[in-house]
């Protein structure tokens, strides 16, 4: 009896958190078939991803991380981009069943209610308090961050549900038992590759981070652990574990690195994403109530990326264990995820100090300026350092994730702080607490009703008309500069044609960056001879990118081509002699 109430237990906590994602993102529940939140962004690239993993695992049609449809004739390798496979997966079934519009959306909102009822579960073992671990849980599901990824349509990164399995298993295997703990070998072992798959940004970072908790936690357990025979037994087995998970996610991207296809950045280039310390302590800048506010008094400009807000809530709860630390059981977690908040907070600052997303500039004192040869200079974080020694790191283009560890932690120390403040009360009194404190931070994390950011992707008038036409050819769309977009990549859904195009915004492929410089010359013999070499048979013209039509109109049929239709503006053209 006792084992079926604490089954109802989780069942009425997993509702919690569903009830919850639906308040978050309201109305999105009431049009789960036929629009996103936003605009045409990330969020229709990932839907077209979860309609190509439709074909590839459903209707046995294809590679899961190669699409020869784009970037036509050579195909394109989608770990150019993310594959977010581990993310995109539970939206499959929905797809196959209510179209791909709805696997994505549901998708997304099982990353809400996984990442509540994941953090609960850990906390719960932890403080092995209830109330303490529906907080946690609360304040890591619905941050601001995980509302931005969401509000952006970044499906891969909003997967952050198997951050709390990860780092509990690590845990456990941190503080081995005289025996195998094969529960937690596997969870950490799988859950590790679920982020591999979630994410390479994730994965990368995961990385440095693990060494970091590792190294900290053993030290302040005196390294105990490294004496026991049986940590190593679990260690061992559980990156056994996750070495096949690792090794194919990340061949894709090693191979394209060495063949020069992942681009590098420029320290320039990567210090524009740098996060400001305001960008911790600021509400969000969809707050319902403040936002607004907020964002007339400091430059959000980068929301997507930088809404990293601790809250004040979890902030002093955070406070509370961290002084009580002495009282607590779990004293050597948390001192290590305090180091590892403190780290996570300088790291996401990036690579050089800014205030109001700008880079702070240090005046020199005049005693000085011929030691450092100048009189002025810019205040260099070790995420520079990083950026310059690490391999692979230059290849990062947002260095303010990394403040995503600082969102991971907090609400852990929250959980323990609360635990520890509620200890003292009567059974009623907390449970009337427990309510005044979600109610707390659900106000300061609320972003309100989307109902104006509601968005139904819709075909264009020459997509329907593409569709009902034979598969003589690729399409390409001119000016080609508009090739290399999500929405080209979403209208193969309907047209059901090649494109010379696809989602590059990240890493473009070798073949595109060959005839970029060619088509954007169209239209000209040479670009003309390149498209009928590339297999191209519909070329469709933006005619509204054109100051003077008529005169592109004579000069695109003196080069032999013809016009085929106009769809509201958009013409499509093909070769005479075809």
């Amino acid at each position: 009896m006792k084992n079926i109430l604490n089954k109802l237990d989780f069942l009425w906590v997993f509702l919690f958190y569903s009830a919850g994602s639906v308040l978050m993102t309201w109305p999105l529940c009431l049009h789960l078939k036929t629009s996103v939140i936003g605009g045409m962004g990330d969020n229709i690239y990932f839907v077209w991803l979860i309609r190509w993993y439709q074909k590839v695992f459903f209707e046995g049609q294809g590679h899961p991380f190669f699409n020869p449809m784009m970037n036509y004739p050579q195909g394109w390798n989608l770990s150019t981009t993310e594959t977010a496979l581990a993310t995109a997966l539970p939206g499959v079934p929905f797809s196959w069943l209510f179209g791909p519009i709805a696997g994505y959306n549901i998708a997304m909102l099982i990353t809400f209610v996984l990442a509540g009822f994941f953090m609960y579960l850990w906390m719960r073992d932890l403080t092995k308090s209830k109330s303490a671990a529906l907080l946690a849980g609360m304040i890591f599901a619905f941050s601001p961050y995980h509302i931005a990824h969401f509000i952006t349509g970044h499906l891969n990164l909003s997967g952050i549900h198997w951050f709390p399995l990860f780092f509990w298993g690590l845990t456990k295997l941190l503080n081995p038992e005289r025996k195998l703990n094969w529960k937690f070998v596997l969870l950490t072992g799988l859950s590790l590759g679920a982020i591999a798959f979630t994410s390479m940004y994730y994965l990368y970072m995961t990385v440095i981070f693990t060494l970091l908790f590792v190294l900290i936690y053993l030290s302040f357990s005196r390294f105990k652990p490294l004496r026991n025979k049986y940590f190593w037994f679990n260690l061992v087995l559980a990156a056994a574990i996750s070495l096949p998970f690792l090794y194919y996610s990340l061949r894709p991207f090693v191979n394209l690195s060495t063949a020069g296809i992942l681009s590098s950045r420029s320290l320039e280039y990567a210090s524009m994403y740098s996060a400001s310390p305001t960008d911790f302590f600021l509400p969000a800048t969809d707050h319902f109530l403040l936002g607004r506010f907020f964002s007339q008094g400091f430059d959000r400009s980068l929301w997507g990326e930088g809404s990293l807000y601790i809250g004040f809530t979890a902030l002093v709860l955070a406070v509370i264990a961290i002084i009580k630390r002495k009282q607590s059981p779990q004293k050597t977690l948390v001192l290590t995820a305090s180091i590892i908040i403190l780290i996570s907070f300088i790291l996401g600052l990036g690579i050089n100090l800014h205030w109001n997303n700008q880079s702070v500039i240090w005046q020199i004192p005049n005693f000085l300026q011929p030691l450092f040869q100048k009189s002025e200079t810019l205040i260099y974080l070790p995420a520079a350092w990083m950026f310059n020694n690490l391999p692979f790191f230059d290849k990062m283009r947002t260095i303010m994730r990394f403040g995503f560890y600082v969102l991971l932690f907090i609400p852990v120390l929250a959980g323990f702080g609360f635990q520890q403040a509620a200890a003292r009360f009567t059974l009623n009194r907390r449970i009337l607490i427990t309510g005044v404190v979600l109610l707390l931070v659900l106000f300061e994390i609320y972003p309100g009703s989307y109902s104006n950011s509601l968005y139904e992707p819709q075909p264009r008038q020459v997509d329907v008309w593409l569709a009902d036409q034979p598969n003589d050819g690729a399409v390409v769309q001119m000016p080609f500069g508009e090739n290399s977009s999500q929405a080209q990549v979403y209208y193969t859904l309907f047209h059901q044609k090649p494109i010379l195009g696809g989602d590059f915004n990240a890493n473009q492929p070798i073949q595109f960056l060959e005839i970029q410089p060619i088509l954007e010359q169209f239209p000209d013999e040479h670009s003309v001879k390149l498209l009928k070499e590339l297999g191209v048979y519909y070329i469709v013209i933006n005619s509204s990118a054109y100051l003077d039509f008529e005169q592109f109109k004579m000069q695109v049929s003196s080069l032999g081509l013809v016009q085929m239709t106009d769809q509201e503006g958009q013409i499509v053209y093909t070769f005479s002699e075809q």
